[in-house]
C-alpha cells in the first residue's frame, strides 16, 4: 500500500490538533499487529470511546455438512433471491480457519444510522452485479460492477446500494491482512514493475466532511463468534482528517493487465492479492498462448495440497459443461482435473477469451456450508465423461460454432 492523506492533519503526530473553537480533536491511531504492522492516524471531532448503551445483537456461526464424498463439486447460486443488507443477508459457502467466503445479494441499505465493524478479520466485496456507495469512516467508496472493495479489519462502514439496482456480490473475510502479493512488491512496498497492477489502481476513499450529526448512531461490532451493538450519541464518521498506510480501497478488476506468454500460463500469473494461507486470483479477458503449437485449453492438473475455487462472472464457459454465471466450481486438493472432452482440441488456434472470473485457492481443506450443499450439482464429478449418441454431436457442434474460451484454472 501507499501513503495517503485526507482533510486537516496536524504538522507532527501526537500534536495538538485544534478545531477553531480552541477545543482539541481526538487523535486515533488505527493499526494492525500491535504497533508493528502498517497504521493510520484519524482525528475525531468527539473521542471515539464515548458509547452510552452495549447489547447482545446475535452470533455468528458457520456450520459444515458432510455428504461423506470427496468429489468435485458445482455450486450455483443464480437464483438465489436478494435479502437483507450486506451483513444480514450474507450466505456462507466454503470455510476453514483461514477464510470464509461466499455470496450476498443486499435488498436493502444497512438501517439508518446502523454501521458495522469486524474486529476479528480484514474483509472483501468482489462486486459482479449493482453500484452504491461503500461508506466508511475514511470516507466513501463508490462502488460498481467489477469492483473489489478490501476492508481492513477494524473499520467502521455501511453499505448503500443505488435504489432499483439489484446487487450480488462475493463476500469473504479472513483473520489475516489481505494484501497485493509480496512478490510484486519491494522493500517499500511499492508494487514493482512486473505487477499486474500498480499503486494508481488502488483507489483510497474519496474525502467527505465530518458528519457533525447528533441521535442515537449504533455500530454493529463482529468479535469471535458474536456481534455486539455500540450505541454512541454522535456520528462516528466525524473524521476531520486522516493520513497512513490503512485504509480501504477499491480496486476494479479491468485494471487487472494480464500475463500472458508463448505457452498456457499457470494459475499464480492471476493472483490479485494474498493472505495467510490462501490468494484471490483475477481471470480477465486476455490473448491466449502464441506458440505455433500451443492448446490454449489448461492441462490436467492435480490439486496436491490446495482447494481451488472459481466463482464465474462472466463469458462463455465452454471448457466446463453445465457452468453458469454466477457458479463456482470446487475442485479440491488430491484430484486431477482439467477441460472437458473436446475442448482442447476445439480450443487451438483460438486467439483470446473474454471470460471474466474469480478464483480463490486455499492451501488448508476448506469446509462445505449447508446452504452451499443445498445448491450442489451431484453430476458435476461425472462431466469429464466423453458424450455419447445425440449429446456427442450437439456438443461438437456448439464447440465448432462458439469456440471453447478455454478457462485458465
Amino acid at each position: 500500500m501507499y501513503y495517503a492523506r485526507r482533510g486537516s492533519v496536524p504538522q507532527q503526530r501526537h500534536t495538538q490538533h485544534r478545531a477553531p473553537d480552541g477545543s482539541l480533536y481526538a487523535e486515533e491511531l488505527f493499526g494492525v499487529e500491535g504497533f508493528t504492522g502498517r497504521s493510520s492516524l484519524l482525528y475525531h471531532l468527539v473521542p471515539p470511546t464515548r458509547t452510552h448503551q452495549i447489547e447482545a445483537v446475535r452470533e455468528v456461526r458457520w456450520e459444515a455438512a458432510d455428504d461423506g464424498l470427496h468429489r468435485h463439486r458445482l455450486i450455483n447460486t443464480a437464483a438465489v433471491p436478494p435479502r437483507g443488507d450486506v451483513v444480514t443477508g450474507r450466505i456462507p459457502l466454503f470455510f476453514n480457519r483461514d477464510v470464509v467466503f461466499g455470496v450476498v445479494r443486499p435488498a436493502e441499505s444497512m438501517p439508518d444510522g446502523t454501521f458495522y465493524r469486524n474486529g476479528v478479520a480484514d474483509e472483501m466485496l468482489y462486486v459482479h452485479e449493482g453500484s452504491g456507495v461503500c461508506d466508511t469512516i475514511f470516507g466513501p467508496l463508490r462502488y460498481h460492477p467489477g469492483d473489489y472493495l478490501v476492508l481492513p479489519i477494524g473499520t467502521t462502514w455501511r453499505l448503500e446500494p443505488d435504489q432499483g439496482v439489484e446487487q450480488r456480490m462475493l463476500w469473504l473475510e479472513c483473520p489475516s491482512e489481505l494484501e497485493p502479493p509480496k512478490r510484486y512488491r519491494n522493500d517499500y512496498g511499492q508494487l514493482l514493475e512486473h505487477a499486474p497492477y500498480s499503486q494508481r489502481d488502488l483507489h483510497a476513499p474519496e474525502w467527505a466532511e465530518p458528519h457533525t450529526e447528533t441521535g442515537d448512531f449504533v455500530v454493529h461490532v463482529r468479535s469471535g463468534d458474536r456481534i455486539t451493538a455500540y450505541h454512541y450519541a454522535n456520528h462516528p464518521f466525524d473524521i476531520v482528517g486522516w493520513d497512513g498506510y490503512l485504509w480501504p480501497f477499491r480496486f476494479d478488476i479491468a485494471d487487472f493487465q494480464p500475463i500472458t506468454g508463448r505457452v498456457h500460463q499457470p494459475p499464480p500469473v492471476h493472483q490479485t492479492f494474498q493472505a495467510r494461507n490462501f490468494v484471490v486470483c483475477s481471470f480477465v479477458p486476455r490473448k491466449f498462448d502464441y506458440h505455433p503449437l500451443a492448446i490454449p485449453a489448461p492441462y490436467n492438473h492435480s490439486n496436491i495440497n490446495s482447494d481451488e475455487v472459481i466463482y464465474y462472472v462472466a463469458g462463455n464457459f465452454m471448457s466446463r459443461r453445465g457452468v453458469d454465471i454466477a457458479s463456482f466450481t470446487v475442485h479440491p486438493a488430491g484430484i486431477p482435473h482439467g477441460p472437458h472432452p473436446g475442448t482442447a482440441e476445439a480450443s487451438i488456434g483460438r486467439e483470446a477469451t473474454e471470460e471474466l472470473a474469480v478464483m480463490v485457492d486455499t492451501f488448508n481443506p476448506l469446509l462445505i456450508t449447508r446452504e452451499a450443499m443445498a445448491l450442489d450439482d451431484d453430476r458435476y464429478p461425472y462431466s469429464w465423461l466423453p458424450a455419447t449418441g445425440e449429446a456427442a454431436q450437439q456438443e461438437a457442434s456448439e464447440l465448432a460454432e462458439r469456440g471453447p474460451e478455454a478457462f485458465p484454472d
